[in-house]
């Protein structure tokens, strides 16, 4: 009798992407490194979140096959390296991790509610990585946008202030938000200028000075600049990477998923 459990199919997969890889398999796949496939992982990715966006379910159970697919290959591939591990590892570590973050499910943890859920959540995560900077564990290589969002969320929750120039008009709906973003692009481009890398440059410094503030606190000094004051229990980042400390340091974190 066929085995009908939820996951059951996922050894299929494994299976032929092992025969692909292997010896006498497809000549292309042999030839790929995590390196190569990098693109295509993103790719995949991009396109699972298009479907979700256009509320296809049909095309997003198609992407995320494309999705499962970039993840077993770099396992499978992972088997031939120096320190080999498997598509078992990445799936044993996954388990033991949810299994871990969620003690009110696994653990008989009683909680009062979603914000209890969380809290534990961090906790725990924080215990399991323990983070010399706010902004460790955050992907760099994400598109600009989303990486200034995401490097001033761990900033605020870890009570740094990051100084930005306020644009003189700030609209107070995210249509016309959007319309204002795509001006600026459309401008910078007509004056061959790269939006994406112009702000990616910001947010990069602003990340040095967000990690120079913390430095700063740790060894508990105090640096006194023209873009950095003394406010309370937090701190300011400067833009040239110098600021002062003053607040009881606990890393932040804004996504209480991975």
């Amino acid at each position: 009798m066929s085995d009908h459990r939820p996951g059951s199919r996922l050894l299929d997969v494994v299976a032929i992407i092992d025969t692909l890889v292997g010896p006498g398999g497809d000549p292309w796949k042999r030839e790929q490194t995590h390196a190569s496939l990098a693109r295509y992982l993103l790719e995949e990715a991009y396109e699972a979140y298009d479907a979700i966006q256009a509320h296809d379910l049909a095309a997003l159970k198609e992407e995320l096959g494309d999705v499962l697919l970039q993840v077993v290959l770099h396992a499978r591939m992972a088997q031939d390296a120096d320190e080999p591990w498997s598509i078992d590892d990445v799936a044993q570590a996954l388990a033991e991790k949810m299994v871990r973050r969620n003690p009110h499910v696994f653990a008989g943890v009683e909680v009062t509610g979603l914000d209890e859920i969380t809290a534990n959540w961090e906790r725990i995560k924080r215990e399991e990585k323990p983070r010399a900077s706010a902004l460790d564990g955050v992907a760099f290589s994400q598109p600009a946008l989303a990486l200034a969002a995401k490097v001033l969320a761990r900033a605020r929750t870890a009570g740094i202030e990051v100084p930005a120039r306020a644009p003189n008009f700030v609209p107070g709906d995210e249509e016309a938000l959007g319309e204002l973003l795509f001006g600026l692009v459309a401008a910078a481009a007509e004056r061959g200028l790269d939006a994406e890398a112009a702000l990616r440059r910001v947010v990069l410094r602003r990340a040095e000075a967000i990690r120079a503030a913390e430095a700063s606190h740790q060894a508990g000094t105090s640096h006194q600049t023209g873009t950095s004051h003394q406010t309370g229990t937090s701190h300011q980042a400067g833009t040239g990477g110098q600021a002062e400390a003053e607040r009881s340091r606990a890393p932040g974190s804004d996504d209480p998923i991975a």
